[in-house]
């Protein structure tokens, strides 16, 4: 079905950028997104977005796992949006079981994401 390895990577903002150049990596293989953060004395945690293909276009958005001194500091919010946005660029159709994304979604009501969601 998907027989290369592409990723993406989305620079974080600054607000994130707490060791070295944050930035998102999207793992098909291992079906996650991922963002490494760490502190000035090099202790690096990971948030994590996990996902699975429940379908040959569709994929269910499973859970947002965000370090909890990371939180409030919109890393979830970038690991949805990397989410939402490889679902409308590779044209597929998302479950979401996730209650971050689904809060995302409704706080950025862009029709390029509800289109794409399954209810």
């Amino acid at each position: 079905m998907y027989g290369c390895q592409i990723k993406y990577y989305i620079l974080a903002p600054p607000s994130v950028w707490l060791f070295g150049n944050s930035k998102i990596e999207h793992d098909r293989h291992r079906k996650c997104f991922t963002l490494s953060l760490g502190n000035d004395a090099g202790d690096l945690e990971t948030a994590v977005l996990r996902y699975e293909f429940t379908g040959d276009r569709e994929v269910h958005l499973l859970t947002t796992n965000v370090p909890v001194r990371f939180r409030g500091k919109g890393v979830a919010a970038l690991l949805a949006k990397s989410a939402l946005d490889f679902v409308v660029e590779e044209n597929l159709k998302a479950r979401i079981s996730c209650w971050y994304i689904k809060k995302y979604i409704t706080e950025n009501p862009k029709s390029e994401y509800k289109d794409k969601i399954v209810h």
